[in-house]
This record gives C-alpha cells, structure tokens and sequence, in this order.
C-alpha cells in the first residue's frame, strides 16, 4: 500500500474515534444520564485539561526518546481501553476522572498524526503544502462518518458511541505499528541544556513576538471551536420543546444536520493551499475569523421551519472557520520551527488551540449561560447565546487584524516542499 493510502486510513481513523461522540455526548448526558447541565462544561474542560501538557509532553518524547508512530500507537491503545469504562459509570464526578483519562491519552495523538504525515511525505520528497490537505481531508471523512453512524444506528443518546469509538482507537493503535518509521530528530550533542532534553525549547517561540501574537490568538479561536462542539447538537434538539417544531426533521436527525459543517470542511481543506500560497497566512487566518462570526451569527437567527437556511449555511461556513485556521495554522508552524523541535512546537500549537482555549471556551461559556442566558426550568435564550459568540468572534478579528503583522511571502509557502 502506498504511502498516502496509508496516512488517509490513519487520519480517517483518527477522527473517527472522535466524531462518535464529541457531538452527540451531550444527548447522552442530559437525555440518558439526566444530569444537571452546570456539571456539562466540566467534561468538555477534559479536552483542555489534557492539552494543556500532553501533547507537548508526547511531541518531545516523540522528539528525543521514541518513534512518533510507536508513541501514537501506544497512546491510541491506552484511550481506547479508557472509553470502554466510560459506559459503566454511573455519577458525573467519576465520568469526569475517567473521561480525562481517555483524554490524556487521546488529545496529543492529533498533533502526532500531523508529525507522522509530514515526516513521511518529506521522506518521500512531497510537497506537503500540496500534499497533506488532500491526505487529512479523510480525517473530517472519519468524522462524518462516525456522526452518521451513531445517528442512524440509533445511539446518539447510547452509551453504544464510546464502545465504537473505543474500539477503532484499538484498531487504530495496532494499525499504527504499521505507519512510515519517524524516529527521533533532537540533536544528541552531550551540551545540550535540561530543557533542550526535555524539548521544552519548543517555548522559546514565546520570544518572537509574531509567534506569540499566533499562539496567544490560537487560544481565542480555540475557544470559539469548544462553543460549537459543546452546544450546536443540544442548540438544535432544544428545538423540540417548542411544540411547531417538535417533529422536524432537524430535531430527528440533529448529528446529521451537524455533521454538514464536516462534509464542509472537505471542500474547504482541499482550497487551503490555493488560498495559502494566493492570500498568505495572515488573511487566510483573518478569514477564518470572520467565518467564526458568521457561524455564530446565523445559529442565533436560525430555526427548523423558515429559517432553516441560516442552520444550513451556518454549517457549511464552518468548514472555512474550522479548515482555515487549525490546518493553516498547522502548516504555518511546520514552516517556520526548527525540524529538531517540530513535534514539540506542533504540540505548543495544539497546548494552546485545545487546551488553554478548550478551558476558557468552556468555564467562560457556562458560566455566561448559567448566569445571563438562562431563566425557569433550564430554558436557554439560544439567540441571544449565539449573538454574543458572533459579537465575541468579532473582536477577536478585529484585534487579530490589527496587532498580527505577518508579511505574505509565496517563495516560503513554496519552502515547505523538500
């Protein structure tokens, strides 16, 4: 099997683990479980909790001590093991212990499978700015997939998601054995500082002022990712307590009107390099931003009956919310760090997209709910919920536009082939 069969089926079943239940938890949660939604956020945190020194630690292993694709395969083995005790727990507080666990273990495999894939496609002289956006476009595949089945399987709201995505992390980790050898790039020189050791010069990137600014705006935007993933699919089953609308389609069948914004990221992964190397990295993260406000903006106008179409364009414009920065983001640090710490920069990118910024989403989302957007039995103003994310995502842009200078420079989007 050629080498880019092989990093499609690792990055399809990389997302797929995720997409089986990072949409539909909180039916499991509220619907199943019935527990109290001021416990939700905290589950959500777990992914932030995790990131915020997994995937650094994993990338300087992966760096200076062990094969990436052996350290991934381990780390895919242990997640997959974690979300089959998940099922069998029985209070909020113990579901929180168990599914940080399962995140320790799976948030530093996504920035290892981006090492593993632009390892291998240099090894084999690819463009990977051509290259790789075709390769992970599998990945958000995997997901919708994985949104498809546990919706028309019936288990959006079933302890049945963490069994099947256990079990393809299983798969995925004894499969990994089998990925391109990606063995480790730090320099073995005996003067090496304790923290080149321990590859924790990755943080030095703080120093640069450019890279700073990208770091700290990848944790604002990562904020931004954490308010869909927690809320869209319980935005829209909330729907049904409104009597017009409680048989709709989009009530039914709420994952698979989601999982648009995934079938969208397909088509906008594939345009990345044709905007990156036209627009720069600069304007294309710019873009992103924007398309955050609109995401936001038409979820708070949108209904199941009349207002269907702002849903549906909601999801189709995440895709270049979601593509635009977090892949070109991706890229833009493979492109400008030292190959000797590359795993541990990807990493810090990963640290502060779905760590820091996973946390702050989180705990400043609930807590804005709870408190401003929240009255009687648990009902939630969705509009103006969503106006204020959109109102929020805007400033960010604006700041992002005024204080980011970056200079677009075609010959070093070129430099990233070998």
């Amino acid at each position: 099997m050629g080498l880019k069969n092989r990093l499609i089926i690792m990055n399809f079943l990389q997302f797929f683990v995720w997409g089986s239940w990072l949409i539909t938890i909180g039916n499991y949660w509220f619907q199943t479980k019935e527990w109290s939604s001021s416990e939700f956020g905290i589950i959500f945190s777990t992914m932030g909790i995790a990131s915020l020194f997994m995937p650094a630690i994993a990338g300087m292993i992966a760096d200076r001590l062990l094969n990436a694709e052996k350290v991934y395969a381990l780390l895919h083995l242990c997640s997959g093991l974690t979300l089959f005790l998940l099922p069998q727990v029985n209070d909020p507080v113990t579901f929180f212990w168990v599914m940080l666990v399962a995140m320790i273990f799976y948030m530093p495999t996504i920035a290892l499978a981006n090492s593993i894939a632009y390892t291998g496609l240099k090894n084999k002289n690819y463009d990977i700015v051509k290259s790789f956006p075709p390769i992970r476009v599998f990945g958000t595949i995997g997901f919708i997939a994985a949104m498809w089945v546990v919706n028309l399987t019936g288990n959006k709201s079933s302890a049945n998601q963490f069994y099947i995505a256990a079990s393809v992390s299983i798969l995925l980790g004894l499969y990994s054995f089998s990925l391109p050898k990606c063995p480790p790039n730090g320099s073995s020189g005996e003067n090496r500082s304790f923290a080149k050791r321990l590859g924790l010069d990755a943080f030095k990137l703080f120093k640069s002022k450019k890279m700073a600014l990208f770091f700290i705006f990848s944790m604002f935007l990562g904020a931004a990712l954490q308010l869909t993933n927690a809320y869209g699919d319980v935005f829209l089953d909330d729907f049904k307590k409104i009597p017009e609308y409680a048989n709709s389609f989009v009530i039914r069948y709420s994952t698979i009107i989601m999982s648009i914004s995934q079938i969208s990221e397909t088509l906008f992964i594939l345009a990345i390099p044709f905007f990156l190397k036209r627009f720069g990295i600069k304007k294309v993260m710019l873009i992103s931003m924007i398309a955050w406000v609109l995401r936001f903006g038409l979820f708070s106008y949108g209904n199941p009956a009349e207002n269907l179409w702002m849903i549906i364009l909601s999801c189709i414009v995440y895709g270049m919310a979601f593509d635009f920065f977090n892949i070109s983001g991706s890229l833009f640090v493979e492109t400008s760090t030292d190959p000797s710490n590359r795993s541990s920069a990807q990493g810090l990118f990963m640290m502060m997209t779905n760590g820091i910024g996973a946390i702050f989403g989180s705990a400043t989302a609930g807590f804005v709910i709870k408190n401003f957007f929240t009255s009687g039995e648990n009902v939630k103003d969705w509009h103006s919920i969503w106006l204020a994310f959109a109102i929020y995502a805007l400033v960010v842009a604006i700041l992002f536009g005024i204080l980011f200078k970056h200079k677009h420079d075609p010959k070093a989007i070129e430099g990233a082939q070998i």
